[in-house]
């Protein structure tokens, strides 16, 4: 087995040892060759055994999974990108191509150090700590990995920039700044409905059922179904628009970026900022948190795993609470109208 510390000497006479794996120089602190000899053997011997039983370990291994010793983390990457469809796999496949992944892309796995993570965690955003926990977390339960490269507790906290909601005279100034009607009409079903910027942008005539006051939708990123009764402010908004087709003509076709960048001109014009269309979703669920909404029909609307969702409802907000009697006969009025 190759020998991972050596001896040389400088011109003052002092032994020095060399990390071959590092490319390392350290004192030995002394001139007597036998002395850094014997300490140089320890430090082979030390490292030794932990190597013989890594390449034990690889001979069973590779038995069961022969691409066992090869596989790279580029190879992890493609592999869940392959597992995924639509635009998830495209947020996916981007993600994966940031430079901080670089550091690791080639590595095998076998081969890669707690410190490989961290580097590539040190030059890289929030995403890349999220994105990297998945590849790690997904090798481990596939067995590719004999163990965790990084043990949970020492990951870096997750802390993602402070969002906040867009408040109702925040939102009346971008409309009244507004002159296209299509963008007019769109923020304000963003409004009532907040929904994410894509599923409203692509709404279709066929999707409001006027006799029953439903508007329905599927979710793009988790293709859940969506069905939200709708009051007659929306109603007036929504017999505005197209009676057949997309709802939002121009809006559907454009990449959510776009839409995006298309909001934030309008705010600045306005004097709006600290907000994006997602804060559009924090208010409505926080509006329903202060209107007494029951969480779990927020989390229907919004979606159960909804982080808008659960920070609204996570916040000791001073709401007031119906009593139980007063909320059965407003549940019961409504019923009898819907049927009505």
């Amino acid at each position: 087995m190759k020998q991972r510390y050596h001896i040389f000497k400088r011109g003052n006479g002092v032994l020095y040892c060399l990390d071959t794996e590092e490319n390392r120089q350290t004192s030995l602190q002394t001139r007597d060759i036998g002395e850094a000899q014997r300490l140089v053997n320890a430090k082979n011997e030390a490292c030794r055994q932990p190597a013989m039983n890594l390449e034990i370990a690889r001979v069973y291994l590779n038995h069961s999974d022969p691409a066992y010793a090869t596989r790279t983390w580029q190879q992890v990457m493609d592999e869940m990108a392959r597992q995924k469809k639509g635009e998830t796999q495209k947020r996916w496949e981007r993600a994966m191509r940031e430079t901080p992944f670089d550091l690791v892309r080639k590595k095998t796995l076998v081969e890669t150090r707690a410190q490989d993570f961290l580097d590539v965690l040190a030059s890289g955003a929030v995403c890349t700590n999220v994105f990297l926990r998945r590849l790690h977390n997904y090798a481990l339960e596939m067995d590719w990995l004999p163990k965790g490269i990084v043990p949970r507790r020492q990951w870096p906290k997750i802390e993602f920039k402070s969002k906040r909601a867009i408040t109702f005279e925040e939102h009346q100034r971008i409309i009244a700044g507004e002159r296209s009607p299509e963008w007019r009409a769109y923020f304000n079903v963003l409004w009532h409905l907040g929904g994410s910027q894509s599923d409203v942008a692509s709404l279709c005539a066929e999707s409001v059922d006027w006799e029953m006051k439903v508007i329905g939708f599927r979710r793009m990123k988790t293709g859940s179904v969506v069905q939200l009764h709708f009051g007659t402010e929306l109603a007036s908004i929504l017999s505005d628009l197209p009676g057949e087709g997309f709802l939002f003509p121009s809006l559907a076709t454009r990449h959510e970026k776009d839409r995006a960048k298309q909001f934030m001109r309008r705010c600045r014009l306005v004097n709006v900022n600290g907000v994006s269309l997602h804060s559009y979703r924090y208010a409505w669920a926080e509006r329903a948190r202060a209107a007494g909404y029951p969480e779990r029909f927020a989390q229907e609307a919004l979606g159960h795993k909804s982080i808008a969702v659960h920070r609204a409802y996570a916040k000791k907000a001073n709401v007031k609470i119906p009593s139980l009697e007063e909320y059965e006969k407003k549940i019961v009025s409504l019923n009898i109208a819907v049927n009505q």
